[in-house]
């Protein structure tokens, strides 16, 4: 949840149920607009990650009346979360909907998502240097880093430390952030906080305390030691200083 004394969060908030509570498995809403065309509803508020940041969007369901649809793609273009459904006969206009996650894969995504944050809190206490890329699955996901070299060694060493680091139990956090304290916190600035469009205020930052703190939008797991044990798969050379590292939760892939 959001630490006392910070900004409230932005007005999506009320909107985007997920910037808040990453635990919401499901909620009521009413549809505001409807794409025929494309097949797809916007709701008045959401519990489904609309994708991004390299985490992506939400599978689930939705509810009315007697019907129901698979949710089978989500996005956000400007003010709006779209939501694709996979029915003949998409919900009018006003009509209340019930959503539900999938639990099981949003989960993975939230242990995989926070599992990627403890690997760049680690890379930046051992060779302080920040991520340039990334992307996940449920269970396995992979970030990309400038250094210059990599090896097999490297990568087990840096394993150990991600399940080190996992075994400290450390409290993941939710903090709404004004910009000007935002682009004045180092440890912000090392994450390229500052290259956010200035009119983004407050910025959503995932704070793993004590080891990493980033302007995220996605969904985390309360603790690390939610994630449960990680496994490095993988290390990459990318070209001249641009290394990427592979892992995987074994249990959620």
């Amino acid at each position: 949840m959001p630490v006392p004394g910070n900004p409230s969060p932005p007005a999506e908030s009320a909107t985007d149920l997920f910037a808040t509570d990453a635990y919401l498995r499901s909620f009521d809403a009413d549809v505001v607009e409807v794409d025929r065309e494309q097949g797809r509803v916007a709701l008045a508020r959401t519990a489904f990650y609309p994708g991004g940041g390299g985490q992506p969007h939400d599978l689930g369901l939705l509810s009315w009346a007697n019907l129901s649809a698979p949710v089978t793609r989500v996005r956000r273009e400007d003010a709006r979360i779209w939501h694709w459904l996979d029915v003949a006969e998409l919900p009018d206009r006003g009509v209340e909907v019930y959503g539900e996650l999938d639990w099981e894969r949003r989960h993975s995504l939230m242990r995989t998502h926070t599992a990627l944050h403890i690997l760049c809190g680690v890379i930046w206490t051992e060779f302080g240097v920040a991520v340039t890329g990334g992307n996940m699955e449920p269970g396995n996901g992979r970030l990309d880093f400038p250094l210059e070299s990599m090896s097999t060694e490297l990568g087990q060493r840096v394993e150990r430390r991600i399940n080190e680091e996992i075994a400290q139990a450390r409290e993941v956090v939710v903090e709404f952030l004004g910009r000007e304290t935002a682009d004045l916190d180092p440890a912000l600035i090392r994450t390229s906080a500052n290259l956010i469009p200035q009119e983004i205020d407050p910025l959503r930052v995932i704070d793993i305390i004590g080891l990493d703190k980033q302007a995220d939008g996605g969904t985390h797991v309360l603790n690390t030691a939610d994630v449960g044990a990680v496994v490095v798969t993988g290390t990459e050379s990318k070209g001249k200083g641009n290394k990427r590292i592979r892992l995987q939760l074994p249990d959620a892939a």
